[in-house]
C-alpha cells in the first residue's frame, strides 16, 4: 500500500504533468482549441484503499493521451479535459463517483476501474445514463448471467482466452509440469478466472491439486506456502493482486517455494518489479499485451514519450498502455462518427481499427480488443517477451 507521502508525491507528478501537457500543447502550436469548450472524460480509479499502484498506472495513460490529443488540436478541435476521482478500491464508491461524473459534470465517457467488482457496480449505471464505460483492466470475460457485456461497456485489456489459454499449453510444452495449485483472493476476478483455466489445464492433460481463496488481508501467508510445497504441484496459478500478492511473493520466495514450483502470475505487469527485492521474483511468467522492455520500436518509443512526460524512472506496464489506447479509441470514435456525443462515441468505437504501440488492434463487436499478445517472464529485474504469440481474437462470451 503506497504510504501517505507517496501519494502526495503522486499528487505532485499529476499536477506536473498536466503543466507539462499545456507546455507540450503549446508547443505543437494549437491555440484555438483553448478558446474551445472541454469535452469532460472521467476517469474512476483507486487512488486509495490497497489498489494505488494500478490507479496511478492507469493515469499516467490517460494523461499521456490527453496531452498528445490536445497536442494535436484536441477531438474536433475541442481539447480533453480529464476529470479525476478515487474510488477507494470500493464498488460502492466507485459507482457513485461514475453517477457524479456523469449527471453532475457532464462526462461524455468514464475510464476505469480496476476491480471486476467494481466494474460491475458502476454497469447498471453506465446503461442507465446511456454513457460508454473504458474498461482498460484484464478482467474475467462474461459471467453467467451475461455481466461483462452491454453496449455502453468497452474493454480495452484481456480475457482468458488471451493471457491464460496460450500460457497453460506454453507451459506444459516446456516441461514446467502438469500438476496445479490455484491460489488467488476471494472475490470476482480469481474466482472466475480459475474456473476459465481449468479446461484449458484438462485440455494438456493437466490437473488441479486444490484450489484455495484468501480474503486477501492476511499478513502472514507461510502456511498455505507450506500446503502449497507439500502438495506436489508444480505450477501455481496465482491470483492475488497488488500488496497482498507482494507480500506473498517475498514470503515464499524466503521459504523457497519459487526453486520448487514455477509461478504462472495472473495479472502481472511491471508495477510489481522491484517490490520483491533485488535478484527476487526470478522466473514468473504471465500472459500479456505489452512489455515495456520488448526492443520493437513502437514499444520503444512509447516508454520513451511516458518517460519524457513523467519522469526517466516511471514503470511502464499494461495498465498504462491499455488506459493510454482507451483513450485514443474514445478520440477515433468521436471522430469517426463526427458527433461529440454519448451515443456517438459508442458508434464509433464499435468496429474501430486502432494504431498502437504494439500495431493495429481493432474493437470487436463485442467490445473488446484483439490484440498481440505475449508470453512474457521475470528475469534480472525486468518483465521480458519470451515469446511473441501473434493478434488473439477475444472470446469474451458476450453475445451480440
Amino acid at each position: 500500500m503506497i504510504s501517505t507521502s507517496a501519494r502526495k508525491l503522486a499528487g505532485r507528478r499529476t499536477f506536473l504533468a498536466g503543466a507539462g501537457a499545456a507546455t507540450f500543447a503549446g508547443a505543437f502550436g494549437f491555440p484555438a482549441i483553448a478558446q474551445a469548450r472541454p469535452i469532460p472524460v472521467g476517469a474512476v480509479l483507486p487512488f486509495s484503499g490497497g489498489l494505488e499502484l494500478f490507479g496511478e498506472q492507469a493515469r499516467i495513460g490517460l494523461d499521456l493521451a490527453r496531452a498528445e490529443i490536445n497536442a494535436r488540436g484536441g477531438i474536433l478541435g475541442r481539447p480533453v479535459e480529464m476529470l479525476y476521482r478515487d474510488s477507494r478500491t470500493d464498488p460502492k464508491t466507485a459507482a457513485e463517483r461514475a453517477r457524479e461524473l456523469i449527471q453532475r459534470d457532464d462526462a461524455i465517457a468514464i475510464a476505469g476501474e480496476i476491480l471486476s467488482s467494481s466494474r460491475e457496480a458502476m454497469a447498471p449505471i453506465m446503461d442507465g445514463l446511456k454513457t460508454p464505460l473504458l474498461y482498460a483492466t484484464n478482467y474475467e470475460g462474461a459471467n453467467d448471467q451475461g455481466g461483462g457485456c452491454g453496449r455502453y461497456l468497452f474493454f480495452f485489456n484481456t480475457v482468458p482466452n488471451q493471457d491464460t489459454a496460450p500460457l497453460i499449453p506454453w507451459l506444459n510444452a516446456q516441461g514446467k509440469g502438469n500438476r496445479y495449485y490455484m491460489f488467488g483472493q476471494n472475490y470476482v476476478w480469481p474466482r472466475n478466472m480459475f474456473k476459465a483455466a481449468k479446461p484449458m489445464i484438462t485440455q494438456v492433460g493437466g490437473s488441479v491439486v486444490a484450489e484455495e481463496y484468501t480474503a486477501g488481508d492476511e499478513k502472514d501467508f507461510v502456511p498455505v506456502i507450506r500446503k502449497i510445497a507439500d502438495s506436489g504441484a508444480q505450477i501455481l496459478l496465482f491470483a492475488l493482486p497488488g500488496a497482498p500478492g507482494i507480500t506473498f511473493i517475498k514470503q515464499a520466495e524466503e521459504f523457497g517455494l519459487l526453486r520448487r514450483v514455477t509461478i504462472a502470475f495472473l495479472g502481472f505487469s511491471e508495477t510489481y518489479l522491484g517490490a520483491f527485492g533485488e535478484g527476487k521474483g526470478e522466473n514468473m511468467v504471465a500472459g500479456v499485451p505489452f512489455v515495456a522492455s520488448d526492443p520493437d520500436a513502437g514499444v520503444r518509443d512509447f516508454v520513451a514519450r511516458v518517460r519524457a512526460m513523467h519522469g526517466a524512472s516511471t514503470g511502464v506496464s499494461h495498465y498504462v498502455f491499455a488506459h493510454y489506447n482507451a483513450l485514443m479509441a474514445l478520440k477515433g470514435g468521436i471522430e469517426r462518427s463526427g458527433e461529440v456525443s454519448r451515443e456517438g462515441a459508442v458508434n464509433g468505437m464499435t468496429g474501430l481499427t486502432l494504431a498502437t504501440a504494439t500495431g493495429n488492434m481493432t474493437i470487436t463487436p463485442d467490445h473488446h480488443l484483439a490484440m498481440q499478445m505475449y508470453i512474457a517472464r521475470t528475469e534480472a529485474g525486468q518483465l521480458r517477451v519470451v515469446d511473441k504469440l501473434g493478434v488473439i481474437a477475444p472470446q469474451s462470451g458476450c453475445r451480440v
